[in-house]
């Protein structure tokens, strides 16, 4: 019997099908967003290694933006750039796990973009 998934799911599971099909070997920026906060991870899914990591509630952000706003998403799209310039990461496949880019998610790609993050 098929497992049933719910449309939040099949739509996660064909974008990152369409990802791994195209990434050619690069990490993943995996976007996650909650009504109050955003997380994003840089993955390599040939090790399965988190390379690098931020969120909202991280403590370079928690106390200068919301993480539930634009503004908040674009310190976490920052933030997680210069950490992956640390990691030695230039170029990833962005990873919006579902979600429409606009808003928040779209936010924090452009910050990531605008910080040196290649995709």
């Amino acid at each position: 019997m098929p497992i049933s998934l719910k449309g939040s799911e099949r739509r996660k599971a064909r974008v990152r099908k369409a990802i791994k099909a195209r990434a050619y070997g690069r990490p993943r920026l995996s976007v996650h967003r909650s009504d109050k906060n955003i997380y994003a991870q840089i993955i390599d899914d040939a090790s399965g290694r988190t390379l690098a990591s931020a969120s909202s509630l991280d403590a370079d952000i928690k106390g200068k933006s919301n993480g539930g706003s634009s503004e908040g998403a674009a310190a976490v799209g920052k933030l997680v750039a210069e950490r992956a310039k640390a990691a030695n990461v230039s170029e990833v496949i962005f990873d919006r796990g579902g979600y429409l880019f606009h808003g928040r998610v779209k936010a924090l790609a452009d910050a990531a973009r605008e910080a040196g993050l290649q995709f």
